[in-house]
């Protein structure tokens, strides 16, 4: 929670409970670090430039490499102080940043996005229904999108050359059978005469 805001009790109990809910459903594909209320479990970066968002998604790989990093905020926490002290910070991180706001506050959550250059890869609003809370995806970011390598357009590749054709193989004609040539004998040519 940033030191500037300090939130009715109801709000941050909602706060809190919001942070539970995410945790939950994010333990699938990442570790999850949570820092609800003024907790300070689990920073990113060291020293006096740590900060604590409210969820940090760490990957399941031996590593534990930052993934992502998630703001919750209520109605009173969607203002420029907040943005200015700690969106602006998150945004700078090597790592996704998600901010949740209540479905209400979508547009000044953007618009504040806007006017201070603070680059959010996606923005989900929130609401409860009863004691259920739905969440939807409701901006995100093409800039912040992980870098694709472009695809440089090639010259046109010259047609293949072609192997020169080779002659199709027929069967050859069938051949005549052949009837085997007579022997004739010849006469010697005085043997003719005497007759």
């Amino acid at each position: 929670m940033s030191p500037i805001l300090v939130r009715p009790v109801r709000e941050q109990l909602e706060h809190d409970r919001l942070i539970r809910l995410l945790q939950t459903k994010l333990r699938r594909k990442y570790e999850v670090a949570i820092n609800p209320g003024n907790e300070q479990n689990t920073p990113v970066g060291n020293g006096p430039t740590a900060v604590f968002p409210d969820l940090v998604l760490l990957s399941l790989e031996r590593g534990r490499r930052l993934q992502g990093v998630i703001e919750v905020e209520t109605g009173e926490s969607v203002n420029h102080l907040e943005a200015l002290a700690q969106w602006t910070h998150l945004a700078k991180l090597r790592a996704e940043f998600h901010l949740y706001v209540p479905a209400g506050m979508v547009e000044v959550a953007r618009r504040l996005c806007e006017d201070n250059h603070i680059v959010v890869n996606e923005i989900w609003s929130y609401h409860s229904i009863g004691d259920q809370v739905r969440f939807t995806l409701v901006h995100r970011s093409r800039e912040a999108a992980p870098v694709k390598h472009p695809v440089v357009a090639a010259p046109d590749p010259a047609p293949p050359a072609r192997a020169p054709k080779k002659p199709v193989r027929t069967a050859p004609p069938p051949r005549k059978a052949q009837k085997p040539k007579a022997k004739t004998t010849k006469k010697p040519a005085r043997a003719q005469k005497r007759k």
